[in-house]
């Protein structure tokens, strides 16, 4: 693993070419290049000396001397499309027989007879832009549409994007009004279509034990909607687009500055009280700083420091400001480093979800899942399995917890046809550069995940190998590794298996990540020969992959909340207690093993079927609406204590 010193000289060189330069005349919408998918969209405007063109970066639209930014919330209108005949008879231009929806949320929890809808439907809403505003570039930023969005502003179509998880940034300047009401209308779909990432199970090809309903690959349920804030953005036609920061222990901070046109100047940037100059030419221009005896950040101290990059000609023409912390990560044979010492992640695999609003952002819910994670003694989390919101991940970096940043690339299946094997790359590697833009510069995230448990099967089907399956793999993820770790050298990179499993999907990261469920899949309601089989497991995969560090990102049991046994047996608060605080005494004993994270935080909603009860995943240490098993007790006194 590359450390960050060497890093430097080509981390602005191979961001740029692979997040900006590679795109096509269109280039990225938030990490998707959506031309060919939505012909309405408008070409980019081509980049000449002085001019406008498309945005490449992801930078959250913080509010400057030179920036405003305001949430288009609130209730919509919304009126569904099971037909898809919406834009035939022109919706576009006004919905009728609306009702009304809040903006951000998941239709799936607010209506009863759209709770497991995930075609297509509408949504509309109105505002108003100030005349002061007139010559400043305004857009229109999307922080999530879960699936595939289209989008027009007074009848007028003026962009998309494709893929759920991610903010896209649309461009309105040229098509908003000043002197009244501006229709805002935004079609949603999430059809769980083969191809897409993540997926639906090729039923036609594999013979199912268990279905669900919805039925996909994946347990958690696929909400459907606007599940982040909408936002309209003001900033000069001279701005920051985007920002790269690299920083040593030493203080050093180097940073790549991109500009929103072909602009030539100079940008004076500051943090930590130094201050320096760099050189804009054509967009684009690099330079670095120090800090004197810089305070690093970490979980024990989470300090940040403010970076200001402010463009002059000589006058002020803009100023961005954004915070950042003074930290390195790095694999050093079998540790995981942070600030050059070891660290051991104590935390969770979660998911965004919770009871009226689904997905849809909350950021109290946020705060209070923070704050009970603090009351354990956890240290980090995974955002399985899908980019977290632009707030998730500034709380992290404010309150320091270590952060394994994942692509929705969940339950990937390698027996497919090759087509939508291929299909499913080119979209998981949009997501990388998309992911990679939007958190490179949050000092929380240090791993990135490409994926969580690809399969050479699909999940509960006939155990039918497919001939190639596990090569098709080997070939998807050396690309999607390779391509990460361009873009962010700084940063390990791994996927996280299921069982251990297949190692040459597993070997090709920097970190193996495993989920292990002995105890509960198999050998069920018999923790003794769990244990047993877990310590032989963990030397088995010693053995076969030696040298990396280890982290067991899920493991755990279901217990329904007051459930109780005497002995312990499955579905109890008892079981799910002891199975967890068994994986974890035998974890302790590995010094390779660089952390465990039990499944899950709390219960979430899933799929209906015979093995989810009250369709939810009730392996949460905490229920839904956040209130603690005995697990969370018994989790608090081993990490209270232990520190591991």
């Amino acid at each position: 693993m590359m450390d960050t010193h060497d890093a430097l000289p080509t981390l602005r060189e191979r961001v740029a070419n692979n997040a900006v330069s590679r795109r096509s005349a269109f280039t990225l919408l938030g990490g998707a290049a959506v031309a060919t998918s939505l012909p309405f969209v408008a070409p980019a405007r081509a980049a000449q000396p002085g001019t406008r063109r498309a945005s490449g970066g992801l930078l959250y639209p913080h509010e400057s001397v030179t920036r405003t930014t305001r949430e288009i919330g609130g209730v919509w209108r919304f009126r569904t499309d099971p037909s898809d005949i919406g834009e035939r008879e022109g919706w576009e231009n006004g919905l009728a027989q609306f009702r009304l929806i809040p903006v951000p949320a998941s239709w799936n929890e607010i209506f009863d007879d759209v709770r497991n809808y995930t075609g297509t439907a509408w949504y509309e809403t109105y505002l108003n832009v100030a005349r002061s505003l007139k010559g400043q570039r305004i857009v229109l930023r999307f922080g999530s549409v879960q699936y595939a969005a289209k989008v027009w502003l007074n009848g007028k179509a003026v962009g998309g994007h494709v893929g759920g998880h991610l903010p896209f940034v649309i461009d309105i300047t040229d098509a908003v009004l000043f002197d009244g009401p501006n229709r805002l209308t935004v079609q949603v779909e999430n059809k769980l279509l083969l191809e897409r990432s993540p997926a639906v199970p090729d039923t036609g090809r594999f013979a199912m034990t268990v279905t669900h309903y919805p039925q996909t690959t994946y347990d958690f349920f696929p909400f459907t909607g606007i599940h982040r804030p909408v936002l309209l953005c003001t900033m000069p036609e001279v701005c920051v687009d985007d920002i790269t920061v690299v920083t040593t222990l030493s203080g050093r901070v180097t940073i790549d500055v991109a500009t929103s046109t072909t602009w030539t100047g100079k940008a004076k940037v500051s943090a930590g009280g130094s201050t320096a100059t760099i050189a804009i030419r054509d967009g684009r221009g690099s330079g670095s700083l120090s800090i004197a005896n810089p305070r690093l950040w970490s979980p024990e101290d989470p300090h940040l420091y403010t970076l200001s990059v402010r463009l002059e000609d000589p006058a002020l023409l803009d100023e961005y400001r954004m915070k950042i912390g003074v930290r390195t990560v790095a694999v050093d044979g079998d540790r995981l480093l942070l600030n050059g010492k070891p660290v051991f992640l104590r935390g969770f695999g979660k998911h965004e979800d919770f009871p009226v609003h689904g997905r849809g952002l909350d950021v109290a819910s946020i705060v209070r899942d923070f704050e009970l994670m603090k009351w354990l003694g956890a240290n980090s989390f995974r955002t399985s399995h899908y980019p977290y919101s632009d707030e998730a991940m500034m709380l992290a970096d404010e309150l320091g917890f270590l952060v394994i940043d994942e692509s929705s690339g969940v339950s990937l299946v390698f027996a497919d046809p090759p087509a939508t094997i291929e299909a499913r790359r080119l979209r998981l590697e949009d997501e990388m550069r998309a992911l990679v833009s939007r958190d490179k510069n949050h000092p929380c995230v240090i791993l990135w995940s490409v994926a969580n448990e690809p399969q050479t099967k699909p999940f509960n089907t006939h155990n039918v190998e497919t001939p190639g399956a596990v090569e098709a793999g080997v070939r998807f993820f050396k690309s999607v590794i390779g391509l990460t770790r361009t873009l962010d050298p700084t940063r390990p990179v791994t996927l996280v298996g299921h069982d251990y499993g297949p190692d040459e999907w597993l070997e090709l990261g920097d970190v193996i990540c495993a989920n292990k469920y002995g105890g509960w899949y198999y050998l069920v309601g018999q923790l003794d020969k769990a244990r047993g089989a877990l310590v032989g497991a963990i030397n088995d995969i010693r053995k076969r992959m030696p040298g990396k560090p280890v982290i067991i990102t899920e493991f755990g049991a279901d217990a329904v909340a007051g459930m109780h046994a005497q002995p312990a047996e499955m579905w109890s608060e008892e079981y799910q207690s002891e199975m967890i605080e068994m994986y974890i005494e035998v974890a302790k004993t590995f010094p390779f093993i660089v952390g465990t994270h039990p499944w899950a935080f709390a219960d979430f909603r899933t799929s209906q079927s015979v093995t989810r009860v009250g369709a939810l995943n009730h392996k949460g240490v905490f229920t839904r609406d956040r209130r603690p098993k005995l697990a969370a007790h018994t989790l608090r006194r081993l990490w209270k204590t232990a520190g591991r």
